[in-house]
Formats: structure tokens, C-alpha cells, sequence
């Protein structure tokens, strides 16, 4: 399996995890968006609790020249060191979600 496929794996896998822990308050119903041509993964929210509309992405990774991106995290757990576990290098994962002159002070790749 070549270093795309597995990566493509692995983020799936998470979002997968990630996505079967439903809300405990609410109609909410939680939706995994998996667009393996592009390489855009996501978990979005989408419901009613009480008389408030529950809309938002939860996750959202994307694979981009053979690097792991991660551009929201709304979990409570480090998705990049989900990703270490499983043996992905750091030079390999993008913390997207900061600014671009704040990523080279991170243990993992500025782009």
C-alpha cells in the first residue's frame, strides 16, 4: 500500500471514530463527509437542540501533497498525535488550523 492509500486509511479511520460519538443533548444528527477524490474529510453536525439550530463541522482533515492537514479540530483529543501513533512522521502532518508564521514552533511540518 503506497504512503497516499495509507494515509487516506488512517484519516478515515479517525473520522469514522470520531463520528460514531453522537451528541447527548439534542435531535442532532452526525454526518461523515469522505471526499477521497479531492482528499477532504470531514464530521459535520447538524440538527436542533431545543429551539437552536446545531450547525458546525466537528473535523475536518485534508490529505494535500502527500501531507496530512489538519484544519479543525473541535475534539478534545490531539488528532496529530493520534496520528504519530499510527506512524505518521511529523514532517508529514500540517496543523492547518494555525496561522503559517505560528507552525514553524510546532513539532510538526509549518507546510
Amino acid at each position: 500500500m503506497d504512503k497516499l492509500e495509507k494515509y487516506r486509511n488512517y484519516v478515515i479511520n479517525i473520522i469514522n471514530k470520531y463520528a460514531s460519538y453522537k451528541p447527548s443533548h439534542g435531535e442532532v444528527e452526525v454526518q461523515t463527509v469522505c471526499d477521497e477524490k479531492n482528499d477532504h474529510y470531514q464530521i459535520l453536525n447538524v440538527g436542533w437542540h431545543n429551539n437552536k439550530r446545531i450547525y458546525g463541522c466537528s473535523l475536518h482533515i485534508d490529505i494535500k501533497n502527500s501531507k496530512i492537514w489538519i484544519q479543525h479540530n473541535g475534539t478534545e483529543r490531539s488528532i496529530a498525535n493520534e496520528l504519530t501513533e499510527l506512524g505518521v512522521s511529523k514532517e508529514d502532518i500540517v496543523l492547518g488550523f494555525h496561522a503559517p508564521y505560528v507552525r514553524q514552533f510546532t513539532d510538526y511540518a509549518a507546510n
